[in-house]
């Protein structure tokens, strides 16, 4: 693994930190990869009893990069492009949700944005730094929601806060991030990475079977065909990507203007 993800191991606890804080740890193809091989990788690992997911610098993810994805290999083959339609954004929520039984606890150390945001909301639970941000982003480009957002969102948060969140498109601060549900815990910037280390060695204290046979339970009792909601996002944002409005948003977010849609 390059050092755009960086992963180090205290006692029981597996640390997966996104390190491209001159993009914000916006997601190339390798580094969006990186996070799934190495959730998968921990989820394998007997020695693994509590994983994290955190950011370096002021960020924690800001989605997708739209500067370009391509400027590093994937690990994935051409051919498995085409056999692995549901690709890495799609992966997220399967992987840390259902393919990982071990609890994984989200440090959203700065801003979580699209994509991100999707990484974020697949995790178990989730803290946040009082410099936390969580924007959509999905309407600025003119796409529709991804990474199992459109599950994971309306579980933390409720029907009705999650398509406001979705589709008002406005930047929520930890304040409000707490009050909502999106966090279950705010922290001092200065503390964070502190209080993030401190609560994994904390569920690290617990049988890792139980802890297991405990996040079964719940995935259990909220199952849906996973596979088949990310199917549907992906099929979405296809098409959503596909029309005039999404061509102009992406101009105009280029261009930092507002789009003019025409709806078609």
């Amino acid at each position: 693994m390059s050092d755009a993800l960086i992963i180090s191991d205290a006692a029981h606890v597996r640390t997966i930190r996104l390190n491209r804080p001159e993009k914000k740890n916006a997601l190339s193809d390798e580094l969006a990869w990186g996070i799934v091989a190495a959730v998968e990788a921990a989820a394998r690992d007997d020695a693994v009893w509590v994983i994290a997911i955190t950011g370096t610098g002021d960020a924690f993810c800001s989605g997708l990069d739209l500067g370009g994805t391509g400027e590093s290999a994937s690990p994935h083959t051409p051919q498995t492009g085409f056999i692995d339609d549901v690709g890495w954004v799609g992966r997220f929520a399967l992987v840390l949700r259902e393919v990982c039984d071990k609890p994984i606890v989200g440090g959203l150390n700065g801003v979580a944005a699209g994509a991100g945001l999707s990484l974020a909301m697949a995790c178990d639970i989730r803290i946040g730094a009082e410099r936390m941000r969580l924007i959509a982003g999905y309407p600025r480009i003119g796409g529709s929601p991804d990474g199992g957002l459109t599950w994971t969102l309306p579980q933390a948060i409720g029907y009705e806060q999650a398509t406001r969140f979705l589709l008002e498109n406005r930047t929520v601060d930890a304040d409000e991030a707490l009050r909502l549900g999106f966090v279950g815990e705010v922290v001092a910037d200065a503390a964070f990475d502190a209080r993030l280390a401190e609560y994994c060695a904390f569920l690290a204290e617990r049988s890792p079977i139980a802890s297991r046979l405990t996040k079964r339970g719940i995935t259990r009792a909220t199952r849906i065909d996973l596979e088949d909601q990310v199917r549907f996002e992906l099929a979405n944002i296809r098409r959503a990507f596909a029309t005039k409005d999404a061509e102009e948003a992406r101009k105009a977010f280029f261009e930092k203007r507002q789009p003019v849609f025409e709806g078609r």
